[in-house]
Parts: structure tokens; C-alpha cells; sequence
């Protein structure tokens, strides 16, 4: 095999890994309402998906964790063996949750098992992104850097996509009762399937360029963790920020967005599902255009762009979701998706461009982690009881449109990156 097809071949599976992350956590939040029946019998109405969705967000609070550790592993070990770590690891939690017994079955010990398996989960995940945005970024050329990099955000739509078409099968296909009783299984399963095929094509990727010449030159850092907080705080910051706003705009403006219909709106689960497998279906194509716009006009208007949308715009379609016509739900779910998928689109090679190579995957993974600890596993949980305690059924387009307003400070005051070397 040549070094540029070995080349593809390693962009093409490094991209593909992030479908296994956002097939589970977008799959959790689908199945949130079947979850709340089959683990929370007891609770009554909104009161299971608040629990559910609760499990949801206090196991995101394991990223941060995870994110120490394989950041260091991969700052010090390299960005291929992470990989292969973290799949591994989401493989055997995807099994483990697909055999999972019902409340039930085995009582209060379900919903703790269940709240176990997504620690795990959370844990995995903690290097898998970041991971995943290092490995493309430093495999990329420079003038390709944001598309090449914005294929992971892609990916994750086509884990989206999966998530949610395959939930949508399963409730077509079985009544209410089978797929409370073992029909949401089968989604799940799948992920665990997907993990472990994700897992044997990792075994075929070759360590980036930038690690192996760290390597040579003796720059491989002892205590990577603590020497990107040191000297790399800046970069740190801007990474917290943007992934705040791409992870609020991704899990409310894409994954919560059937559960909000669902739930809040009064919408029939296959219809929701639907609506929203259309809309994640359009983001998976204009997210890989709007890597090549980062490319052709530079990181910081495009984010500026974008940043201003997601002000303007979030609260108008949050309404227009709770719109009688289907037609008017199906505009609003796309725009919301569109906006979402182009903020993780550009931001995907923007943070990781922020750090040097010896501060790049704990900088990153440290940064970003938290971020989606604070404004992605909590965002489902607290627009559901924004929604309860105000009766505003914007209050999640609020909450979105707050993040995206309080981040314009630090895009217009990010350094251009787009086409330069990466730094050393």
C-alpha cells in the first residue's frame, strides 16, 4: 500500500470511529422515554424521563475522568493506542447494556447497572473524540485540515443518523409493548456490533506523523496532563468555550429534539423519530461543506457566522417546533440540525489547531470533556426541566442561544489558524 493510500485508509477509519460515541449517546436520549417505562416503572409522566435523562447527565461527569486519562496515554503512548483503548472498552459496556435485565426483573439493581454501564461509557468516550479530531488533524494536510477534520463530526451524524433510523425501525415494526419488553434491545445491540467492528479496523492505523517525530526528538512530555494546564492555558479555555457551544447545539438543537416533541410537544414516537432522521440526514451533508468552508475562509468568520445563527435563530425555531404542521416541525428540526452541524464542523479543527503537539490530545481532551460534561449531558436534563418549572417551551432554544451569545467574545478574539503549519 503507498503512504497516500495508507493515508486515506487512516482518515477514512479514524473518521469512522466517532459513529460508535454519538450512535450511544444519541441512541440513549431516543430510547429516554422507553427507558423511563422499562427502568422506571414506577415514576409517573415526565417524572421517568427526568430520571433517565438524569442517569444520563450525572454519568457524563466520568468524561472529564477519562479525558485525564487518555490524554495522558495518548500524549505519552501515542493517539493510535488510545484509540484502540477506548473502543474496546465502549464495545464491552454496548454488550452489557443490550443484556441489561428490566426493573422488573431484578428490581432497584437495574437502573444502578444501567447508571454503571454509562459511567463506563462515559469514561471511554473521555478520549475517544478528542482522540479522533488529534489523529485527523495531524494525518491531514494543511490546506485540508478542516475538511479532513470535519469528517468526525460527519461520522458522528451518520452515528446520529443510525441511532435514530434504527429506534425508528424498531417502533415501527413492534407494538408498544415489544419494544418496552425486549424490542429496544435490538438498536442496542447493534451498537455493540458497530463498536467492535470499529474496534478490528483500528488495528490497521499507523501512529500520526506529529506524534512519531515528537517521539524521535525526545518531546514526549512526563506529566502531559499537567503541562497542558500549565502552559497551555489559553488554548484550554478556548477549547471549553467552543465545545460549550458545539456540545449545547448538538444534544439540544439535534438529539433532544425528538424526546422535546415527544414529551413536551404531545408528537407520536415514530413521527418525531422521523422528523428528526430527516433533519440528521441534511446535517450529515452540509457538515463536510462546512469544514471545507473553515478551509477556504478561515476558522474565525465562519465561527463568527455560525455563532450569530445559533443567537438569532434558536428561540424562532424552538416555537416553530411546537408548530401544528408537520411541515413547519420538519423545517425547524432541519435549520436547528444545520446550525448545530456546522458549528462542530468548524470548531472540530479550530481547537485541536489551538495547542502544540505536546499539549494536543490532554489540552484537547481536557478542554472539550468538560465542556460536554457541563453543556451536553446536562443540557437534555435541564431544557426538559426548564421547560417544566417556566411552562416556556422555548426554554431550550433560550438556553442555546445564551451559550452561542456568551462564546462571541472569544471567536473574535481567536488567532486564524486555517492554512498554517501546525504548532510545534
Amino acid at each position: 500500500m503507498s503512504q497516500e493510500a495508507g493515508t486515506r485508509r487512516g482518515v477514512v477509519v479514524g473518521a469512522l470511529g466517532t459513529i460508535i460515541e454519538w450512535y450511544d449517546f444519541s441512541l440513549y436520549v431516543f430510547l429516554a422515554p422507553i427507558y423511563a417505562r422499562v427502568f422506571f416503572p414506577g415514576a409517573t409522566g415526565i417524572d421517568g424521563v427526568i430520571a433517565t435523562l438524569g442517569i444520563f447527565a450525572v454519568a457524563y461527569l466520568a468524561r472529564p475522568l477519562g479525558a485525564a486519562a487518555f490524554g495522558h496515554y495518548g500524549d505519552r503512548s501515542g493517539r493510535r493506542s488510545a484509540l484502540l483503548v477506548s473502543a474496546a472498552i465502549m464495545a464491552v459496556a454496548l454488550l452489557a447494556n443490550a443484556a441489561l435485565p428490566s426493573e422488573a426483573t431484578i428490581g432497584f439493581l437495574a437502573p444502578l447497572a444501567l447508571f454503571a454501564i454509562r459511567l463506563a461509557m462515559g469514561f471511554a468516550v473521555g478520549g475517544e473524540y478528542s482522540g479522533i479530531l488529534v489523529y485527523l488533524l495531524e494525518t491531514a494536510t494543511v490546506r485540508q485540515r478542516g475538511l479532513v477534520v470535519s469528517l468526525a463530526p460527519a461520522a458522528s451524524g451518520i452515528g446520529t443518523l443510525l441511532a435514530v433510523g434504527s429506534t425508528a425501525i424498531v417502533s415501527a415494526l413492534l407494538s408498544p409493548a415489544q419494544v418496552d419488553d425486549w424490542g429496544w434491545r435490538i438498536p442496542v445491540l447493534l451498537g455493540a456490533v458497530l463498536a467492535a467492528a470499529i474496534l478490528f479496523l483500528r488495528t490497521s492505523l499507523e501512529e500520526t506523523p506529529a506524534f512519531r517525530h515528537m517521539r524521535e526528538t525526545g518531546r514526549i512530555s512526563r506529566r502531559p496532563v499537567h503541562d497542558a494546564l500549565t502552559r497551555a492555558r489559553g488554548a484550554v479555555f478556548v477549547a471549553f468555550v467552543l465545545s460549550a457551544v458545539g456540545s449545547i447545539a448538538y444534544y439540544l438543537g439535534i438529539t433532544y429534539v425528538p424526546t422535546f416533541l415527544e414529551s413536551v410537544v404531545g408528537t407520536a414516537h415514530d413521527e418525531a423519530l422521523l422528523w428528526s432522521t430527516i433533519a440528521t440526514a441534511v446535517m450529515l451533508l452540509v457538515t463536510p461543506l462546512s469544514g471545507w468552508w473553515a478551509d477556504a475562509s478561515g476558522r474565525r468568520g465562519t465561527l463568527l457566522a455560525t455563532a450569530l445563527v445559533l443567537t438569532a435563530t434558536s428561540v424562532p425555531l424552538f416555537a416553530l417546533l411546537t408548530a401544528s404542521g408537520g411541515g413547519w416541525v420538519l423545517l425547524a428540526a432541519v435549520l436547528l440540525a444545520v446550525a448545530a452541524g456546522a458549528w462542530c464542523a468548524i470548531a472540530s479543527s479550530a481547537i485541536p489547531e489551538q495547542f502544540g503537539t505536546e499539549d494536543r490530545f490532554s489540552g484537547l481532551a481536557i478542554g472539550y470533556n468538560v465542556a460536554v460534561a457541563i453543556f451536553g449531558g446536562l443540557s437534555p436534563l435541564l431544557a426538559t426541566l426548564a421547560v417544566e418549572a417556566t411552562g416556556w417551551d422555548v426554554a431550550p432554544g433560550i438556553m442555546l442561544a445564551a451559550v452561542a451569545l456568551l462564546a462571541l467574545p472569544v471567536v473574535l478574539r481567536l488567532p486564524e489558524t486555517a492554512r498554517r503549519p501546525l504548532r510545534e
